[in-house]
């Protein structure tokens, strides 16, 4: 029996450090005004979406390194006697990316604070890799999606792949091909959440089986240079992060509709009524989203502790796959194979 939970006990621990590459790392040092290191200073890393705190120190070497935190906004806090409590806000962490912050303090009481609110640096310095991170709003904000368009079947649903039209290097065709780099076609792998979500067998990574849009934080992929962490991969590795739930309640409904009263009539045509034809199109991608704090009234609170998230989403289309005339006779009949 005692095996039995010391292999349980392995078995979750090799998932927990396989799910690691969706998230992200920030590093630095810690220094004072004249450029001197600081050893071993206390730093926090405070996610102000769900309150969650990350706690560190410093090296003897005034390196520091927050290692494994969830993609988020976040700040950063450093408290050192003899010097301004340090505060850093409006840090957005990546997947699978390295921010780089150093940290220079001012000597001062504890009573008094600096505060810097600048964005990170763009460049990286802490790796070679080549990656392109992109969040589901930009995605719904450029026309990249195909809502609209004339395609039909599964190739007409909104499709996070689509992420590749606007990266450099990279090639897309919906449910058939995927190409990054000049590597062979279809050879990319897919990460959600860190797990493993590639799908084989079948080219492209069809529509069926991916997650939805709407229910995506943010798609990073790195097309050269990653770690050999992100191995078993020819071209190109997708590493999606799914959205969480947060200490406020939010939450979203859609529906994308495509009908052909408001499309243009072909010309040159006649319904029989005095208007065009029209051929009919009928399709809909509709669903909400909702996500929070679990809250049992009187019971439990997880405000800064437990969240959930919850995503739903239907895709309906009706088309006509033959508009073209028949003419048949409709007065002749054949008895015995002579016409009467």
């Amino acid at each position: 029996m005692r095996f039995f939970k010391l292999l349980g006990c392995v078995c979750l621990l090799a998932v927990s450090m396989f799910a690691q590459g969706d998230r992200g790392t920030i590093t630095g040092t810690i220094a004072d005004p004249a450029g001197a290191v600081i050893p071993n200073a206390p730093i926090q890393a405070k996610n102000t979406q769900t309150g969650s705190v990350y706690d560190i120190a410093a090296t003897a070497t005034g390196n520091y390194t927050l290692p494994g935190l969830p993609a988020g906004s976040y700040e950063i806090s450093v408290t050192v006697p003899g010097f301004k409590n340090y505060l850093r806000t409006g840090l957005t962490v990546e997947v699978a990316a390295t921010m780089r912050i150093d940290i220079t303090l001012e000597i001062g009481s504890a009573t008094e604070s600096v505060t810097v609110s600048d964005s990170a640096p763009l460049l990286k310095t802490e790796s070679g890799e080549l990656s392109h991170n992109v969040t589901s709003q930009r995605l719904n904000e450029l026309p990249v999606l195909g809502i609209g368009q004339g395609q039909a079947g599964s190739s007409g649903i909104r499709n996070p792949n689509a992420v590749l039209n606007i990266i450099p290097g990279a090639y897309y065709t919906a449910n058939s091909e995927v190409k990054v780099n000049g590597a062979p076609d279809n050879t990319q792998a897919l990460r959600i959440d860190g797990l493993d979500a590639t799908s084989s067998g079948v080219p492209g990574t069809p529509a069926q089986s991916q997650p939805s849009v709407d229910a995506i934080q943010e798609i990073t992929v790195q097309t050269s240079n990653f770690s050999a962490e992100y191995g078993q991969v020819g071209g190109g590795f997708f590493n999606v992060t799914m959205k969480s739930g947060t200490n406020k309640f939010h939450g979203s409904a859609y529906d994308y509709f495509v009908n052909e009263s408001f499309n243009a009539a072909q010309p040159f045509t006649d319904n029989g009524q005095g208007s065009k034809l029209k051929p009919r199109q009928r399709r809909q991608d509709y669903g909400f989203t909702i996500g929070g704090p679990v809250k049992i009234p009187g019971v439990y609170d997880g405000h800064d502790k437990t969240f959930f998230f919850f995503n739903w989403e239907e895709f309906r289309e009706f088309s006509l796959q033959n508009t073209t005339s028949q003419t048949v006779p409709i007065h002749p009949f054949v008895v015995s194979g002579v016409f009467l």
